[in-house]
């Protein structure tokens, strides 16, 4: 176990710490309001960590304290971490983008795409609903398309597109089978229809899961076991996994969701964390520290070499990095219906990160060349090249809308950078 530590102060860094200040004042204000249990944020420059604040509660009802050794389940931060892994394999000659993924699931072999039909009736199976009418697939789905999400795959809980709903009625609501493993899991996304056609279009969906699949297969191992002895521990991230030790389980965060009026939090379940889970998601089921995740970013940061240690050449961590979406296109433009708002203005998609194309037309201040993510329970990180900084912000609230706390973030962060 290890804790992030500041190593600088602020203004060595060339951040300003009358902003910062303001930062910490805002995120503690939802705290003490009852919007968040409690937060951590961690900015980095040139690799020094120089604002970090643990504030708040990671159990409120029990009183325990967010500390820098908190375990946070991070969902969808798992993503970067998956596409880390598959770049590895391609570096090997294990995988390649340009591999069709029936290479490694064969029911992945026979795709069809979605033509016409509500889905009203609600059947599940390869036609879904008994109006749905569907044609095969004029080109098979990729390995890349799965890295960029362009796929056709979709998540069952959207509520934008008749595929959505045979996802539901296939038992897929939470995007895995309950009480299976990611091979069935992965089977299961095989038999239903893709939304459009591969490479066409950008959905977020299922896509990292099939990519951790494809993975187990290529390197002839459970993706637990790759991701612990291939990135965890060549990169010291001591405290990241599938679940939590009997020693780390008195250290994760409680989740909480926000109420319907937005005006609290209350405790939910979470991921089934304690002992090693049945399905491997490498869509969303790791938990890491932050200490953890700023080693991932340092690890990014560099270009694919931390401490002496590379796990992936220059060259990939640029192809990871750049955005993949045809003719430079953005979210808003190149997404399905239900990703065609303002705030993916100016952001494209690389190989499991997002990355800024064009900051003059982006709905929060941000630089060209920026790229991260973020996780259903609001936490997030991106680097920041131009400005050579790293920014990770850790809590466990699922909000019930779109979530507030990451523009107001991304604003307060970017106030404090001091022009290198």
């Amino acid at each position: 176990m290890e804790r992030l530590r500041q190593e600088i102060e602020p203004a060595e860094a060339g951040l300003d710490p009358k902003a910062l200040a303001r930062l910490d004042q805002h995120f503690a204000r939802l705290v003490d309001e009852g919007r968040l249990p409690g937060y951590l944020v961690g900015v980095t420059r040139a690799g020094r960590v120089a604002h970090l604040t643990a504030y708040g509660h990671r159990d409120r009802e029990a009183g325990l304290p967010v500390e820098t050794d908190t375990v946070w389940r991070i969902y969808s931060m798992t993503k970067p971490v998956t596409s880390v892994a598959a770049l590895m394999l391609v570096e090997e000659g294990r995988l390649a983008l340009s591999d069709p993924v029936s290479r490694y699931i064969p029911s992945f072999g026979e795709m069809r795409v979605y033509e016409s039909g509500s889905g009203a009736s609600g059947a599940s199976g390869a036609s879904g609903g008994s109006d749905i009418r569907t044609r095969p697939a004029e080109q098979p789905v990729l390995v890349h398309h799965l890295m960029t999400h362009t796929a056709g795959l979709t998540f069952g809980f959207y509520h934008s597109h008749p595929v959505d709903a045979l996802y539901r009625g296939a038992g897929l609501e939470s995007s895995v089978l309950p009480g299976t493993d990611l091979a069935t899991t992965c089977e299961a996304y095989a038999r239903l229809p893709l939304q459009f056609e591969p490479g066409t279009q950008w959905n977020y969906s299922v896509a990292s899961n099939v990519l951790g699949r494809v993975i187990e297969i290529a390197s002839g191992r459970p993706l637990d076991e790759f991701l612990t002895e291939r990135v965890f521990r060549p990169l010291g991230m001591s405290d990241a996994g599938f679940h939590v030790t009997g020693e780390q389980a008195g250290r994760l965060a409680e989740l909480y969701e926000e109420t319907e009026d937005g005006s609290g939090i209350t405790p939910i379940p979470g991921l089934p964390l304690h002992g090693r889970p049945r399905l491997l998601s490498g869509s969303g089921g790791l938990v890491a520290t932050a200490h953890d995740y700023h080693r991932f970013m340092e690890f990014l940061r560099r270009g694919g070499e931390l401490d002496g240690t590379r796990l992936l050449s220059r060259e990939s961590l640029a192809t990871m990095t750049a955005n993949h979406l045809p003719g430079n296109a953005d979210l808003r433009t190149y997404g399905s219906p239900a990703h065609r708002f303002p705030g993916n203005a100016g952001v494209g998609f690389g190989l499991g990160v997002s990355v800024v194309t064009d900051p003059r037309i982006t709905d929060t201040p941000s630089t060209a060349g920026t790229y991260g993510w973020s996780g259903v329970a609001t936490t997030t990180f991106w680097v920041d090249p131009r400005h050579d900084l790293t920014v990770q912000f850790m809590t466990q609230v699922r909000p019930t809308s779109s979530n507030a706390v990451f523009p107001e973030l991304r604003r307060l962060v970017h106030e404090a950078v001091r022009e290198s």
